[in-house]
């Protein structure tokens, strides 16, 4: 191990909760900053040591934050190979659950059995176990070692996966990944219902991915066993069925063992074509399933129109083994397969253009037996009409075709509700009228906040937030600035020190040298990262007043704490001093513009979907112009 430990300008960042920008300019405007000690001169790496004395110094670093010790301990271990095998110690230790204190290095080594240089990393992971829990202080390092790798590899997004751990069965008592990784679809499963439990198998070929899955699973409290091997060629579960599958493949390998495994008995369903994996990979999924098991595989588009393919989807199709293609909006396809088991589908579900949600919806309605024929959207086809020359299994082909006469009602449904929408809006625009200069009293939001009639509280500066996914909601920065409902995520395990929103809270963003104000009505939201939050005493403050208000142009200009107004102060924004009664009549007059900017917005959307349906049905013969 190493023991001059190095950074990058984004680390330094980090150290601080700055910009990386800001630390391009402190190297430009200070001499005395320290002197790179390698790297290139387009990603310079300098010595932890000085920058950290230097950063103190200057009084912009007080204590290193316990995840960047620990970070740059383990980024001491060496280059990037080297991480690996290092981050796989540290995960073992951790799961010996062995503690520190009161041992010195040589006993710490002694009880661990690693080298006596390993310790101080050890020491400070143990350090942040104790402050985040082990679960979450390895996740951190994971997250950051695999920064280092991404980019050479392909890793399931926390979206992608906890939208295939929706899609399992909920009473699955046993999973299998055969491609895991670092274990991120198995991680997502949800607890099994009944409070049953639930093997969980792994395989992956990188013997330190397949190291940090078994680790993130056992300190998560759900162990697996993983194994190290490639799954196609070297199966570790040969033999083993399952209640579901789940997997990301490796897509596009030219190699994948197509020459020794011709006469696999794996391939049920037809040899894959040498230039299609991912179909070996179907195969090797529905070979692992019990009869009525479930597979949900991540698929290349190409996979479902390959000219190459078409007798093995045609096979699949048959003999009800595929059950639904679902098109994503970031381009992967999800298939659905079920190993066959008496039962024999009507047809073949095809969704396109549905959110995670809808589409766990279908799926559920599909297996409860209710309708999940959505014009546009989902549809079920039936298996005659996909076994054509080209047996296309593409959703929107298939969604094109089956609109079957409803797209003109579809168009008058939509024409409707837009004139209503224009009707409605007429009345909600609020009625004010010019006054003369009343020169009213005005009086800052630091002074508001010094005398107790609100208080300023700004989010902490996490990376353990996930954009989507499974957690407790988390209102991010683009949702207050396109107003709309929270995206983000916190997984349970990471809800600590998070700002918990009220009812009458006002979250505070920057949005085009502009301040984006939104009064929250929800209680319980997690207020993510960039934001600030400002919480008013109801008997002083009007919340719609005063978010109306901060939005407006002269606040930025007051607030600015550069030239170019991109860093704003809320503190420095000025509100009118008005009687509460009169406040609360301005902040009626917000929210009656705030519906409108809604229903602005609907009625763009609407106007957009009757474009398009009008085209829809003029080229189909289905709308014919009304006589004046």
């Amino acid at each position: 191990m190493r023991e001059d430990a190095t950074v990058t300008t984004s680390d330094i960042a980090r150290l601080v909760r700055v910009s990386r920008a800001a630390v391009s300019n402190w190297r430009r405007r200070h001499p005395g900053f320290p002197q790179p000690v390698g790297g290139t001169p387009a990603s310079p790496v300098f010595s932890l040591a000085e920058v950290e004395a230097w950063l103190r110094a200057q009084g912009k670093l007080v204590e290193t934050p316990p995840e960047e010790r620990a970070w740059q301990l383990l980024r001491a271990a060496g280059d990037e190979h080297e991480l690996g095998a290092v981050l796989r110690q540290v995960g073992s230790c951790q799961r010996t659950g062995v503690p520190l204190g009161g041992l010195s290095d040589r006993a710490a080594a002694k009880r661990l059995g690693v080298d006596q240089r390993s310790v101080p990393l050890l020491r400070a992971v143990d350090e942040l176990s104790g402050a985040w829990g082990p679960a979450r202080a390895f996740e951190f390092l994971v997250e950051r070692y695999l920064e280092v790798r991404l980019p050479r590899m392909a890793l399931t997004s926390p979206q992608l996966a906890e939208l295939v751990a929706g899609l399992v069965d909920p009473d699955a008592r046993s999973v299998l990944d055969p491609a895991c990784g670092t274990g991120e679809l198995l991680s997502a499963l949800p607890a099994p219902s009944a409070n049953a439990e639930r093997r969980l198998v792994g395989q992956e070929r990188d013997d330190v991915l397949a190291s940090l899955a078994g680790t993130r699973l056992a300190l998560r409290g759900t162990p697996a066993d993983i194994r190290t091997g490639d799954s196609l060629r070297q199966d570790a579960f040969a033999g083993l069925t399952v209640d579901a599958v789940v997997c990301d493949p490796p897509f596009n390998e030219r190699y994948w063992g197509h020459e020794e495994l011709t006469a696999d008995p794996r391939w049920e369903y037809g040899l894959p074509p040498r230039m299609e994996p991912e179909l070996a990979w179907a195969q090797h999924a529905l070979a692992h399933l019990v009869p009525g098991g479930l597979a949900v595989l991540l698929m290349p588009p190409a996979v479902a129109g390959r000219r190459s393919g078409r007798r093995m989807r045609t096979q699949l199709l048959r003999r009800g083994a595929l059950r639904a293609v679902v098109a994503l909006p970031d381009g992967p396809h999800l298939w659905l397969l079920r190993r066959p088991s008496g039962d024999r589908p009507a047809g073949l579900l095809v969704v396109d253009g549905a959110d995670d949600a809808e589409i766990v919806r279908t799926w559920r309605d599909l297996h409860a037996g209710r309708d999940v024929d959505r014009p546009g959207t989902s549809r079920i086809v039936p298996v005659i009409d996909l076994l054509d020359e080209d047996v296309d299994l593409t959703p929107a082909r298939h969604l094109a075709a089956g609109t079957g006469g409803r797209t003109a009602e579809r168009f008058v449904q939509t024409r409707d509700r837009l004139t209503a929408l224009l009707g409605q809006m007429s009345g909600l625009v609020p009625e004010l009228e010019p006054m003369a200069q009343a020169g009213e009293a005005i009086i800052s939001v630091a002074e508001l906040d010094r005398i107790g009639a609100l208080t300023v509280l700004r989010a902490p500066a996490r990376r353990d937030a996930a954009e989507t996914g499974a957690g407790r909601p988390m209102l991010t920065a683009e949702d207050v600035i396109h107003d709309r409902e929270p995206t983000g995520r916190v997984l349970a395990h990471a809800e600590e020190d998070w700002l918990v929103t009220r009812t009458g809270d006002i979250a505070v963003a920057v949005a085009s040298r502009r301040f984006a104000a939104r009064v929250v009505e929800r209680e319980g939201l997690l207020l993510g990262p960039q934001l600030s939050l400002v919480r008013v005493d109801p008997e002083e403050l009007d919340p719609y007043f005063l978010a109306g208000v901060l939005r407006s142009t002269a606040n930025v200009r007051s607030s600015a704490l550069s030239s170019t107004g991109s860093r704003v102060d809320v503190h420095r924004a000025r509100v009118p001093r008005l009687p509460l009664e009169q406040q609360r009549r301005y902040g009626e007059a917000f929210r009656r513009m705030d519906r409108v900017a809604a229903a602005v917005r609907d009625g763009i959307a609407l106007s957009e979907e009757m474009g398009r349906l009008l085209a829809d049905g003029v080229a189909a013969g289905e709308l014919d112009v009304a006589d004046d």
